[in-house]
């Protein structure tokens, strides 16, 4: 008996439960009253146990009715998702979007282009992951991530198709107790080697044997941004990080500026961009995303612009 309950004769529980009689499920399901009276009749001789009490004037819930409301619902919604899916698999799609993020990029973007995409795209799932280096090129390469935002590895494998998105200012900045943070001028790679420099690391193989704006032969490594950050509030070295992470340390002053020499093909920014498997090109809700991203990046960049020409 219990095998013959239909989904049908749960939502016509549901609807009786949640408008308080037969009559008003009936408007809602725009159906007799009679019929929502004999299945719930049906269905309740199929469970075995009564779900209404008709002794009063309107029926109510009975206890095994309130116990079994809540399974009712949650098999319900488990329908609505399953044909849900199924109907973004038929319209092409992706089931899931899969994304890795590079630690650098400014969070507040990410956010608001992720809130907007879960109201587009409410039935596609959203798996982030954040890397730094090649770490953020590697689950696109070996396919368990549809698209990757990267900036800190700046060379790309040919495999790979990228479309930029925004730049990163950077900053490179000490404690104030840091002997750099003292120095007077722009201070020369000379001085920077005779200090610790705080650098990320990859925890893939695709950047192995290169090294990116790292000035001194004294580097250590960590593979957490946090970490870094922390290590260079304690003193422990110099380091460049983007300026949205640390304006509020150096507003307070438990970080300083200073400014450093650059070979003449380095710019304190870095250049974000979202890449993807040539062979593996972002689906809707990928192209969609991507879009949004470059979208904010050019109103970002003219935000920027207007902000120059005012201090100048």
């Amino acid at each position: 008996m219990l095998d013959g309950v239909t989904l049908d004769q749960l939502r016509t529980f549901i609807a009786a439960a949640e408008q308080g009689s037969f009559s008003a499920a009936g408007r809602k399901l725009r159906r007799a009253q009679s019929v929502v009276s004999q299945t719930l009749a049906n269905l309740e001789g199929q469970l075995g146990v009564p779900l209404f009490d008709r002794r009063t004037r309107s029926p109510t819930l009975t206890e095994d009715g309130r116990a079994l409301l809540q399974n009712a619902r949650a098999v319900a919604d488990q329908m609505d998702g399953f044909k849900a899916r199924a109907k973004t698999l038929r319209e092409g799609l992706e089931p899931e979007l899969s994304l890795s993020i590079d630690v650098m990029y400014p969070m507040s973007e990410l956010i608001e282009a992720v809130a907007k995409f879960r109201d587009t795209f409410p039935h596609t799932p959203l798996r982030l992951f954040v890397e730094v280096l090649g770490a953020v090129i590697e689950p696109v390469l070996q396919g368990t991530c549809q698209i990757g935002i990267v900036g800190s590895l700046p060379v790309l494998p040919e495999a790979m198709d990228s479309e930029f998105l925004l730049d990163v200012p950077l900053v490179t900045v000490a404690a104030p107790t840091h002997p750099l943070a003292s120095y007077k001028g722009v201070i020369p790679q000379s001085e920077l080697q005779r200090h610790v420099q705080l650098v990320l690391t990859d925890r893939s193989t695709l950047s192995k044997g290169q090294s990116y704006g790292v000035f001194s032969k004294n580097a250590w490594g960590l593979a957490d941004m946090g970490a870094r950050h922390a290590f260079i509030r304690a003193g422990f070295g110099f380091g460049n990080m983007p300026r949205f992470m640390v304006e509020d340390d150096i507003a307070s002053g438990k970080l300083r500026v200073i400014r450093i020499e650059l070979p003449t093909n380095l710019k304190p920014l870095m250049p974000m961009r979202a890449v993807y498997r040539t062979d593996a090109p972002p689906g809707p809700a990928g192209r969609w995303l991507i879009d949004h991203l470059k979208g904010s990046g050019r109103a970002r960049r003219k935000q920027w612009g207007s902000r120059q020409s005012i201090r100048r």
